[in-house]
Order: C-alpha cells, then sequence, then structure tokens
C-alpha cells in the first residue's frame, strides 16, 4: 500500500472541500477500496473519512416516501421497518449481498461505488481499460464466464456489483449528492451509472469531490415486488444474474411493471423493452417469455459467459411468475 495522508471531515461541506483536490478519495466503510489499495489498484494521495458524518438516518417523507442517508449500513436499511414492508425487494436485495459482517460495515453510499469484481481488474499484470486506460481488455478473449452480456463493448465487458443499485433501479430512487460548488442536486439511479463506451475507467456521472448524501426512493409503487440473486453458491457471492421485479396485475392482467438485472451490464440494466412486453398483457407464461426474449434481445456472449443469456431470461420468468401470478405463487 503506497503511503497517503488522512482526515476525518467535520461536516458533509468540509469533507466536499477537502476531497476536491488531486488525489483525494472517501472512505467511509472501506469495505472495496482498501483492498483496492493494498493491490495497488485505487491509489489516493489523501483519504476524507465520512464515516462519522450524520448521514445515517432514514426518514419518511411527506409524499410517502423514503430518505436514506449515505452512511446508513446496509444491515440497518435492510431490517428498516419501512424499508421491509414497503419496498421488500431492497431488504431483499440487501440481503442476499455479502456477509453480515461486511453488511454491518458497508454504507449505503459505498455500495453504490464499489468497483467491479472482475479478475482482471484485480491483476495488474493483465490488460485491463477500467484500471489502466488504454491496455486493452483481457477479458474479451479470455476467461469470461462472469461478464456483461448487456451494453457492453469492445474496450470493457466487466460488470457492476452491487444488489441494492439493481432495487434502487427498479424503484426509480434518487441519489442526492453535494456538489463541488456546495449545491445540492438528485440523479436518477439508472442515469447515475456510464456505460464503458470508450471511457470504462469513467463509472459515474460523479463530478470531482461531489459526495453522495442519500438515496431518496419515490412512494412505493403498486404490487408485489421481489428479488432474485442466481450465484454459484448460496451466500457471500456476487450474481452471475439477479432480476429486481415489481409488478401489479388486477384480474390477470399486468398493469404496471417493473424490470431491472444484474450481473449482466455495467451497470444495472433496467429494462424497458421487458416492461414494455408485460404492461397491458395477460399474467402468463407465454408473457413473461416474451418479456424475457425482449429483455435479452441485444444480448451479446463473449464465449464462457453465453450461458447467462439463457439464464436470464429463465430467472426474469420465474420472478416474474412469482409477482404477477395468483398469490399462492408470490411465495
Amino acid at each position: 500500500m503506497r503511503s497517503f495522508t488522512y482526515e476525518r471531515a467535520a461536516d458533509a461541506r468540509a469533507a466536499v472541500a477537502a476531497a476536491s483536490r488531486d488525489g483525494a478519495k472517501f472512505i467511509s466503510g472501506g469495505t472495496n477500496l482498501l483492498d483496492l489499495m493494498k493491490l495497488d489498484i485505487e491509489r489516493p494521495s489523501h483519504l476524507v473519512d465520512i464515516s462519522r458524518l450524520p448521514l445515517r438516518g432514514i426518514e419518511e417523507l411527506p409524499d410517502g416516501g423514503l430518505r436514506i442517508g449515505a452512511q446508513a449500513a446496509n444491515s440497518e436499511v435492510a431490517a428498516d421497518t419501512a424499508v421491509r414492508t414497503r419496498y421488500p425487494v431492497l431488504s431483499e436485495a440487501l440481503v442476499s449481498g455479502a456477509s453480515g459482517q461486511l453488511r454491518n460495515k458497508a454504507s449505503t453510499g459505498g455500495n453504490l461505488l464499489q468497483r467491479t469484481r472482475c479478475p482482471y481488474f484485480y491483476d495488474t499484470a493483465a490488460g485491463c481499460n477500467k484500471r489502466d486506460p488504454g491496455s486493452g481488455c483481457s477479458a474479451i478473449g479470455g476467461f469470461n464466464r462472469v461478464h456483461a452480456v448487456l451494453g457492453a463493448g469492445d474496450s470493457c465487458i466487466a460488470t457492476h456489483p452491487s444488489d441494492m443499485a439493481v432495487a434502487l433501479a427498479a424503484l426509480d430512487a434518487e441519489i442526492e449528492l453535494l456538489t463541488a460548488d456546495q449545491a445540492v442536486r438528485r440523479v436518477a439511479v439508472t442515469r447515475f451509472y456510464r456505460l464503458p463506451g470508450d471511457t470504462p475507467h469513467i463509472e459515474t456521472v460523479l463530478g470531482p469531490g461531489e459526495l453522495i448524501t442519500a438515496v431518496v426512493l419515490p412512494p412505493p409503487p403498486p404490487g408485489r415486488q421481489r428479488y432474485r440473486k442466481v450465484r454459484d453458491r448460496a451466500s457471500y457471492e456476487f450474481a452471475l444474474v439477479s432480476v429486481a421485479a415489481v409488478v401489479s396485475a388486477d384480474r390477470g392482467t399486468i398493469g404496471e411493471a417493473r424490470v431491472a438485472l444484474g450481473g449482466v451490464a455495467h451497470k444495472p440494466w433496467r429494462s424497458a423493452e421487458a416492461e414494455a412486453a408485460l404492461t397491458g398483457r395477460p399474467a402468463t407464461t407465454d408473457t413473461y417469455r416474451a418479456a424475457a426474449e425482449a429483455a435479452m434481445r441485444d444480448a451479446v456472449g463473449r464465449g464462457h459467459n453465453d450461458f447467462k443469456i439463457d439464464l436470464a431470461r429463465r430467472t426474469l420468468c420465474r420472478t416474474l411468475a412469482q409477482v404477477a401470478g395468483p398469490a399462492e405463487e408470490a411465495g
């Protein structure tokens, strides 16, 4: 690990000012950043500790929504009564991520900003445009079983690891930011992350020094919610494919549907194509299959990850059957 300087921010505005300097990074729980520093992948010259800022609260909003402070631990959010009863897809996503010990330490803001777990990103001897722009992508033509099938390109086929972000995308959540000029702005989760294009090392729309202060959830959408995660082992593993689905149905007809996929793209993947194929259609297996085909129509496999395309279709169909089917199928 390289040497660095450290300061503990007194308040959010001071944190933003401190992090605006070259080479500075925020640190909260540190569950991802410290590992990357030890591996010489992240090389901050200055760390700004925001772990003790008063940003942990979970509060109800006048419109019926919820505001989750960026310092709220993943375990706190997952266990919160309002989250469990009104946004169960978010609670399910959080519980499916990492271990209990890590969820106790990981913050909401840090979860959103965690880096990819692509093995070539972690291997400093391999070419990785995300870690070292212009060095190539070793995953293309390499062992790419866990890599992206949607939204990727020739510069990068890494996936985003967050379960929470997938659920937030399905819930139309927004991320509240404090900017370098001390203004507050909000960005939809679906717009917060960038596709790789020619700059895979630029992963979000965050400006220099910008601080995530909260996640804002709108009032709960109608219908049932479910997060389903498929992984190689039952605990402490990242998703091969995951689905966050929110569907309302009346008398066998789907009224509104929201579908987001994880483990398949550089960002949580909200599928407008699947939602269009579901809305106004009968809640039947044929409809779910049509939605799954629409969701994966533009998917491209790279060899080892070809199986993900069919796995995503099947996972989506299964999840839709649970949230759109009769009550006895909702378990």
